[in-house]
């Protein structure tokens, strides 16, 4: 079947195959899954193992049992992720996308540091920073306005990053590491919520008259070398209504 060759458990693959196909929009919103029975002869597993990765697309709110009809597909918006999970995700398969989003409006400019963003990056303020934004979507619409801050003195080594178009050769954080041969050791994460602000509404294509009344989530992640520089400062801006969702293996 169509299970991808990893480390993950049977009922994982199944359960991931499936969210990406409701991501993608392939699976609408109404469809019903294959039955447990079905799930177990298409991907040659035990019912047991059909039933656990139904029973973790419930958990994760991607679908619903109807009690005489079958397993069905909801219609609701993926969560955003943070940047760390961006950078995971792109090392594992190439590409900070989630499943069924894509990037678009890509700017860059070279620009003075804000106060947050030189403190973050420990740097003076005022001083020239690249800024670089996009706007990731999926077909629900924005999931967030992501802007990632760089020391200017990187733009030297690396020009494409202050030109806006998408990176080719790899994030930006790996053509870094490849340009100073000084790979990143490890990074701080954050997160909040706050209300937007109207330039907030702006990146997030709202009206910034009347920008919604409910916080939003906004995600840090600084970026620190082997040698203890930081060289990457990202945040981004959740849409309303995106969430934040993390899972891992709890351990007895």
């Amino acid at each position: 079947m169509a299970g991808q060759a990893d480390n993950r458990a049977p009922y994982a693959r199944i359960a991931a195959h499936y969210a990406d196909l409701i991501a993608s929009g392939q699976l609408q919103p109404g469809t019903l899954l294959p039955s447990i029975k079905n799930l177990s002869e298409e991907w040659s597993v035990s019912t047991a193992t059909a039933e656990k990765a139904l029973r973790k697309l419930r958990n994760d709110g991607l679908v619903r049992g109807i009690h005489g009809i079958g397993t069905e597909v909801l219609d609701r918006p993926g969560p955003m992720s943070s940047g760390s999970q961006r950078q995971d995700r792109g090392r594992r398969t190439g590409s900070s996308w989630g499943s069924g989003e894509r990037s678009d409006s890509h700017q860059a400019a070279v620009v003075p540091a804000p106060a947050d963003v030189a403190a973050a990056l420990d740097i003076q303020p005022g001083s020239e920073v690249i800024r670089r934004r996009r706007v990731y979507r999926d077909r629900h619409g924005i999931v967030a306005h992501s802007t990632s801050w760089i020391p200017a003195q990187y733009g030297k080594l690396i020009p494409q990053l202050a030109t806006s178009e998408r990176l080719t050769g790899g994030t930006s954080l790996q053509l870094i590491a490849k340009a100073t041969g000084r790979p990143i050791s490890h990074r701080v994460d954050s997160a909040s919520a706050r209300l937007l602000t109207a330039e907030d509404a702006q990146l997030l294509e709202l009206d910034p008259k009347t920008p919604p009344a409910e916080p939003v989530v906004v995600m840090t992640a600084k970026f620190i070398d082997s040698e203890g520089g930081i060289v990457e400062y990202g945040v981004d801006l959740g849409a309303p209504g995106r969430t934040w969702r993390t899972e891992s293996e709890v351990f007895q």
